[in-house]
């Protein structure tokens, strides 16, 4: 790894906005308009993974004699630039923006700036 992938990451980690537990709308793809709570964050890649949305399916063998593989739907994590924070005062797709409070940093929504 050099110096500037080194510095790319870094940099990536600080632009994640969305949360594990945030709700999400989807504002691109296959499931665009879908809304879903996050699972898991990826910052040093970038992405996101949701309940019951870019699900993929998945090959598994049988493990003993006897048994039958079988399909298994997996979700898959996908870009977070898709997806967009749902606010919980006002319901709708929102930028996040930040604000200093007594406690640090808080996240905040630009169309009726409450505190996420």
């Amino acid at each position: 790894m050099g110096g500037r992938d080194a510095l790319w990451k870094a940099d990536n980690l600080q632009l994640m906005k969305i949360r594990k537990g945030d709700q999400v709308k989807i504002i691109s793809g296959n499931d665009k308009g879908k809304t879903a709570r996050v699972t898991a964050v990826f910052p040093e890649q970038g992405r996101i993974a949701a309940a019951d949305l870019n699900v993929k399916k998945k090959h598994v063998r049988p493990r003993r004699q006897g048994d039958k593989g079988e399909l298994v739907a997996m979700p898959a994590s996908f870009p977070a630039s898709r997806a967009m924070l749902v606010c919980p005062s006002c319901g709708k797709a929102v930028r996040i923006g930040y604000r200093k409070d007594e406690s640090g940093n808080v996240r905040i929504c630009k169309k009726c700036s409450a505190i996420v």
